[in-house]
């Protein structure tokens, strides 16, 4: 069993030591991950990886009308702005959403 199938909260993974974390984001960050979120691709990704909890590159390859390039560098710019996290399995990435990112972002959000 692989750590992300151990650390959920709801329905997002659990970076070690995640608790207690202050989830204050300054601007530059939140409109980073507005712009990560700003492209449908990239928001059925997150609503995939919400359905399914973790995910691996190829399954999501599979869910969308997307060359493996392209859906790996929506992933990129949904890890690089700290939505989604991914652990190396061997040849493959296993991909689950950012429970403290997306906390920070629905409280820096919430405070507009």
């Amino acid at each position: 069993m692989s750590n992300l199938e151990t650390q959920f909260e709801g329905d997002a993974c659990v970076e070690p030591g995640a608790e207690g974390i202050d989830y204050a984001i300054d601007d530059e960050r939140l409109a980073a991950m507005a712009k990560a979120m700003g492209h449908p691709v990239r928001l059925r990704i997150l609503r995939l990886l919400a359905e399914r909890r973790a995910c691996v590159t190829g399954d999501l390859v599979a869910e969308l009308p997307l060359a493996q390039s392209t859906v790996s560098e929506h992933l990129r710019i949904l890890r690089d702005a700290g939505l989604i996290q991914g652990e190396i399995e061997g040849p493959r990435t296993s991909y689950c959403l950012n429970a403290a990112g997306l906390a920070a972002f629905k409280a820096a959000a919430g405070s507009l």
